[in-house]
């Protein structure tokens, strides 16, 4: 499956940007540092570097070496940090800090650097480790929904929820829990199902109705719970370990998505003829290493790495899940990748919370639980700033919203007299103005609801975003780590990009210049001496008998081809006849390891339960890759050279003096 370019453009990026902040990390001047009697070290243009801030850069980024001359050492990194001040210096002077582009990008960054400090760490480490127990279950239940919109009035909220008494009610006293499902619940695929919602996990289910499923005994019902579609009531059937991880082994026959019919038979056809030898006793390891097209794999017999739940596309997923004991393997199934025969190794448990962590934590940050970490984290900027409202002034709002906010419509002048102060944090306040200008900006068509609550609403997410928003305007004055690590990718983006357009694209676009190196250094690329053969890999000597007939005949007369002799053989089966022509080098393929390097047909050679005989054509000696064979090798040792000569101008281009009495005294 080929990756989407964009997102493979920006996985390349965030590479290259993570290799560029692996050295720019403790790059960070701090002001701090140059107290009292601390001697400058280094002076790039006007930007004068003390000992103590060196020393710091040097130990945090060396501190798990201990290096045979630390004198060495220390001067080696000293070359390193010039060069990365050297770039920064000619980032800076061609203002590539002031571009649009530039700032959109660092406004990005900072925008995913500052979540972790905008939420309550100790309410969403909790969740987390809540969310990974709960993995370790499945839960069968099936619920009856009563429907009731987040923002209905009072009146209808407490309908629904006598409604919802009122059925569990029934079941209590009886009532099958099935039919009622289908006679009241508001879920469409009830009247299907009864309401049966198989076996879920956490994460899965929004957590308030996780949470009642989790809580409640098997055999039970709940009493009704709310979420943003009503009240559900759940009977929970059954609660069992959560099926885990899965080592297991495939044997595969690919299918292109474009494939022709005949290909798409074919393949087929193999996979069918694979499954028989295995029901037959054949060796899975050894038809795997044969005959799979899945290379990686094939050489460890099929064997997969091991994977749960969500790892591998449906259709594979429930097949090996499906197998009942080690060893078992599955009948061909098909996926968008071709064919699959399944073989299960060992079931493992789920993994291990830390294995989880990283993949636990986007899931809970996108979950509903997530604003429960985000309510405690607004309480406590409430506190920190004072944050003070008058909530009566927001009550005013009623008089001049009308049912015209629901289509889209409402015009801000119909609140033109509202301008008293609404609410204050810090030292900013907020006027009816500002709700005003909210109120217009996120309007949108919906049903109607009561404008009251509409308008509560509206307003907790008002000062949600308010004392969001003051709290990340502080980021940088109240955190120090916050305030170096935009530091850092600000200089990382900035080298990135001069990087990018001084020598990463400009190997790439320079094909004049790449060629010239090319011809000033194609002694460094070369081909070893090769064998030019073809290989022909037979099902047994019966066929290997036929094959070499016609080899024979098309040495003689030039015919018939190698295509040809291959549709011949395969008639009957695709396992027949497998036909590998190229270069190889020493070392490159097994079968090539016991013929000699002159030309002929070889003997039969029996190798990995086939027979192979092997035509080579002749040897190929030492010679050049061409710029088109080693262009990726020569790119990247054109990069290195561009880089280098990059440098020595910026060296010549900005002053910069090492105080080497300074230096030396570093230890």
């Amino acid at each position: 499956m080929q990756p989407n370019s964009k997102k493979q453009n920006t996985q390349i990026k965030m590479k290259k940007l993570s290799s560029l902040l692996l050295l720019s990390t403790s790059f960070i001047v701090s002001n701090a540092s140059a107290q009292g009697a601390d001697p400058v070290v280094l002076t790039v243009g006007d930007s004068k570097i003390t000992r103590s801030e060196f020393e710091a850069v040097y130990k945090k980024n060396n501190a798990k070496e201990t290096p045979a001359d630390p004198q060495k050492a220390v001067a080696d990194y000293m070359e390193l940090y010039i060069n990365f001040r050297l770039k920064v210096k000619e980032a800076e002077e061609s203002k590539l800090d002031t571009g649009k582009a530039f700032k959109d990008e660092l406004a990005g960054y900072r925008k995913q650097l500052a979540q972790p400090y905008l939420v309550d760490k100790d309410v969403s480490d909790k969740l987390l480790k809540e969310a990974y127990d709960r993995q370790k279950t499945d839960v069968k239940a099936a619920h009856i929904l009563i429907k009731c919109d987040q923002n209905a009035l009072p009146k209808d909220t407490l309908a629904a929820y006598n409604k919802a008494l009122d059925v569990r009610k029934q079941i209590v006293a009886g009532g099958k829990f099935e039919d009622l499902a289908k006679k009241y619940s508001d879920d469409p695929s009830a009247k299907d199902n009864g309401g049966d919602l198989g076996y879920f996990t956490s994460m899965q289910m929004v957590y308030t109705f996780e949470n009642t499923a989790y809580s409640t005994p098997v055999g039970q019902v709940s009493q009704p719970v709310r979420t943003k579609f009503g009240y559900h009531i759940l009977k929970i059937a059954d609660k069992r370990d959560a099926q885990g991880q899965i080592l297991a082994a495939h044997i595969m026959v690919k299918v292109a998505k474009d494939a022709k019919p005949e290909d798409t038979t074919a393949a087929r056809t193999k996979i069918n003829e694979i499954y028989e030898k295995l029901k037959k006793g054949e060796d899975f390891k050894e038809l795997a290493k044969q005959f799979s097209d899945d290379k990686q794999s094939a050489t460890k017999g099929g064997e997969l790495p091991l994977f749960g739940t969500g790892r591998m596309v449906p259709e594979f997923e429930k097949a090996a899940f499906g197998l009942k004991a080690d060893n078992d393997y599955s009948a061909p199934i098909r996926t968008s990748y071709g064919w699959h025969i399944i073989k299960r190794i060992q079931r493992k448990g789920i993994a291990s919370f830390d294995e989880q962590k990283a993949e636990l934590k986007q899931k809970v940050a996108k979950d509903s639980r997530s604003q429960l970490s985000k309510e405690s984290i607004i309480a406590r900027i409430k506190k920190d700033y004072n944050f003070s409202q008058d909530l009566n002034k927001v009550n005013e709002f009623t008089a001049v919203v009308d049912t015209n906010v629901f289509k889209g419509l409402w015009k801000a002048d119909a609140a033109s007299k509202l301008t008293a102060n609404l609410c204050k944090i810090g030292d900013k306040q907020y006027t009816q103005v500002d709700f005003t200008n909210y109120i217009a900006k996120h309007q949108a068509k919906r049903s109607n609801i009561d404008i009251g609550v509409y308008l509560q609403g509206l307003y907790k997410q008002f000062v949600e975003e308010v004392c969001l928003n003051y709290e990340d305007s502080k980021l940088e004055t109240k955190y120090a780590d916050f305030r170096n690590l935009m530091r850092e990718y600000r200089d990382g983006i900035l080298l990135f990009d001069l990087t990018d357009k001084k020598v990463w694209s400009k190997a790439v676009k320079d094909t004049v210049g790449l060629k010239a190196y090319y011809e000033q250094n194609k002694g460094n690329y070369m081909w070893e001496q090769r064998l030019e053969a073809t290989i022909y890999s037979c099902k047994d000597a019966e066929v290997a008998m036929k094959v070499r007939a016609n080899i024979n005949k098309q040495k003689n007369t030039g015919s018939p081809s190698d295509d040809e002799i291959k549709t011949e053989m395969n008639k009957d089966s695709q396992l027949n006849l497998k036909v590998e022509a190229g270069k190889f080098i020493k070392g490159e393929n097994d079968i090539l390891e016991s013929v000699d390097w002159k030309p002929g047909i070889t003997q039969d050679i029996a190798f990995n339960n086939q027979i192979h005989i092997v035509w080579v054509k002749g040897v190929v000696a030492p010679t050049n890759k061409t710029l088109a064979e080693a262009k990726g090798l020569v790119t990247a040792d054109y990069q290195t050279y561009l880089e280098k000569e990059w440098i020595d101008s910026l060296r010549k281009k900005y002053p910069y003096t090492v105080n080497k009495d300074v230096l030396t005294s570093i230890k």
